[in-house]
């Protein structure tokens, strides 16, 4: 099975890019984006100087629980960089979802309480919310972790977003929020 096509079965419609604009990513920004796959997982990210960004992370059902996740993460640790990624919050429905986080906080990521992500989706014309996850080897503050966030939405959220999808991504100052005192809920601690 083609690498897009095990993403677009595992992460909802209105999360994942469209294949025209991963490819056109890993062509047009390969000094920043890149694709790690095999049999089993495929890893989208994107580097950059101050840290690393977890776009998309599948292991395939038939894997899980053998370690591959750790090794994957492990070896982006190795980078010595803050780790950054998105994730939906519970969704008691969905048994992956709360797996999913289990997995980040076993991993050592805490959840960027001040950073808020709320972007309407091109496919769906829904309001999406997001929660980011962060793994930091030198204690960043997450007002870094939200500096980085607004590169990524830039560099590769809204990448030629309107010659992909025939409209624009909302600006980044609509999607991303940062509020040092705002006490958000431990999406981890709860766990």
């Amino acid at each position: 099975m083609h690498w897009y096509e095990k993403l677009n079965q595992y992460f909802p419609v209105e999360e994942m890019k469209s294949k025209e604009h991963m490819e056109t990513l890993l062509k047009e920004r390969s000094e920043i984006y890149h694709k790690d796959e095999g049999q089993h997982h495929v890893l989208m990210y994107a580097e950059l100087d101050q840290f690393v960004f977890i776009d998309y992370l599948f292991v395939s059902k038939a894997s899980r629980g053998q370690g591959l996740g750790h090794k994957l993460i492990t070896k982006l640790k190795e980078k010595g960089k803050p780790i950054i990624l998105e994730v939906e919050p519970i969704d008691y429905e969905d048994s992956d979802s709360e797996k999913r986080l289990h997995f980040y906080k076993r991993e050592g990521f805490e959840h960027a309480q001040s950073i808020g992500y709320r972007r309407r989706s091109l496919a769906t014309n829904e309001i999406n919310a997001m929660e980011i996850l962060y793994w930091s080897p030198s204690n960043e503050s997450e007002e870094v972790i939200y500096e980085g966030m607004k590169q990524t939405y830039e560099l590769i959220h809204t990448y030629r977003d309107k010659h992909f999808y025939g409209a624009s991504y909302q600006p980044v100052e609509e999607v991303l929020t940062y509020e040092k005192d705002h006490d958000n809920e431990d999406l981890l601690g709860k766990l």
